[in-house]
Order: structure tokens, then C-alpha cells, then sequence
């Protein structure tokens, strides 16, 4: 495999924090995600899970190592660059939704559209047709504080999703939810990855949520503990991760 092949490419990557005795968040981690994969992230609170999202999608640098995302080093982008690399290429889903308050959902879903320069009638009529396509477009006008948090984290998939990126990161994306909805955000996951062929990195502490996704890496004590395929009968060996 060649770098050009991989969405995400993690080389020897360290996170060390403090002054002294460092404290290693990620030690030494190598890491290929071909595209179009959906990766399972486990491990115990304090495994490294959350730094290594942070990591690949710019918003921390590694103490040593390199990570290239979409065939880009970040090592050799400036703050701004990297910012602009999560505009272009990285949608985010985050448990607590981090939809604006003051925002419709359809206002919510075009800001990145907006970001990037389009037009305020081609960003909402893009945003409208998404909102369409995951179930809420009688939502378009609803504030988060007037919607389920099923519905939420529906908006804040479509944001993330709205300009189609290569890389989709999900951190705990049915955390704050009930089970029925977390089973229709998954499933709405499963077609849109289906649809887009979004490669998917999804950080979860549940077992069924694991299942989702075809791949499966468990982190312990900043390192990688086991990186092997997921099967249905693989749910014992999942909860231990945990």
C-alpha cells in the first residue's frame, strides 16, 4: 500500500504532554485507513481515542510522527492550512451535536458551504436537499432547542456531510442518544457511507455501535492493542475493549 491509497496515514505518531516526566497520550502509533473503510476506535477512558481524532483532523500536532490525511502531511501546514483541511476534506460528528443555538438546521448544515465561499441561495438549497435526505426537511426551520436529540445529531450529520468529504470522524455520535434513535443515526450512517463512500473513523465505547463498521482498533495506554477485522460474532471480544 502506498500513501496515495490511504485516507489516513499515522507514521510513528507520539502525543506527549507535561514538562519532565512526559505523560504519553499516543506512543508510537502506525496507522493506514484505505478509503472507503469504516474503522471502530475502543479502548478505556485515557487510551488515546479522542488525541488521535484530534490528531488527524488538525487540531493538535503530534509530539513526533507524522499523520497525512487524504495524501497531506499536516507536519508542513500552518494553523490556517490545517483549518482549511478540515473545511475541505474532514466532516465531524461529535456526541454533545455542537449545533449553533441561534441557528435553524438548515442554517446549521449550509455554514460550511458558506465557509468555502458559496452563495447564501446555493448553500441553503444544497443544505435543504440534505436535510431532505436524512428525514428532517420539515425541521429546516426548527432550532436545535426544538428538536429531539435524535434529530440533532441527524442535522449535525448533514453538516458534516454537506460537502461530501473524504474523511468523516465520529466521536461517540450515539452517545447522548436513546437506543431506538442511536439504531436510526447508525443506520443512516451505514447508507450515507454507502452513498458517498465517506471513509468513517467512529470513537465508541458501545459494542453495537462497533458492529457498524467493518474494521476494529483497540487502543490501550496510547498504543494499539489489536487492529483486526469486526464479525458478527465478534461482540464478546468487543466489550472487552471497553
Amino acid at each position: 500500500m502506498t500513501k496515495s491509497d490511504s485516507v489516513v496515514w499515522l507514521e510513528s505518531v507520539s502525543k506527549a504532554y507535561g514538562e519532565g516526566q512526559l505523560f504519553y497520550a499516543l506512543n508510537g502509533v502506525d496507522l493506514e485507513v484505505k478509503r472507503g473503510e469504516r474503522v471502530a476506535i475502543m479502548g478505556p477512558s485515557g487510551s488515546g481515542k479522542s488525541t488521535m481524532l484530534n490528531l488527524i483532523c488538525g487540531l493538535d500536532v503530534p509530539t513526533s510522527g507524522r499523520v497525512c490525511v487524504d495524501g497531506t502531511d499536516l507536519s508542513q501546514l500552518s494553523d490556517d492550512q490545517r483549518t482549511r483541511l478540515r473545511r475541505e476534506k474532514v466532516g465531524m460528528i461529535f456526541q454533545s451535536f455542537n449545533l449553533l443555538p441561534t441557528l435553524t438546521a438548515m442554517e446549521n448544515v449550509s455554514i460550511p458551504l458558506r465557509l468555502r465561499g458559496l452563495s447564501r441561495r446555493e448553500a441553503e438549497k444544497r443544505a435543504n436537499a440534505l436535510l431532505e435526505r436524512v428525514g428532517l426537511h420539515r425541521q429546516a426551520t426548527h432550532r436545535p432547542d426544538e428538536m429531539s436529540g435524535g434529530e440533532c445529531q441527524r442535522v449535525a450529520i448533514a453538516r458534516a456531510l454537506i460537502f461530501e468529504p473524504p474523511l468523516l470522524l465520529a466521536d461517540e455520535p450515539t452517545g447522548n442518544l436513546d437506543s431506538a434513535s442511536g439504531a436510526g443515526v447508525l443506520q443512516l450512517l451505514e447508507e450515507l457511507h454507502r452513498e458517498l463512500n465517506t471513509t468513517v473513523l467512529l470513537v465508541t465505547h458501545d459494542a453495537h455501535t462497533a458492529q457498524s463498521c467493518e474494521r476494529m482498533l483497540i487502543l490501550r495506554d496510547g498504543r494499539v492493542a489489536q487492529d483486526s477485522t469486526i464479525s458478527h460474532s465478534s461482540e464478546d471480544l468487543l466489550t472487552e475493549a471497553i
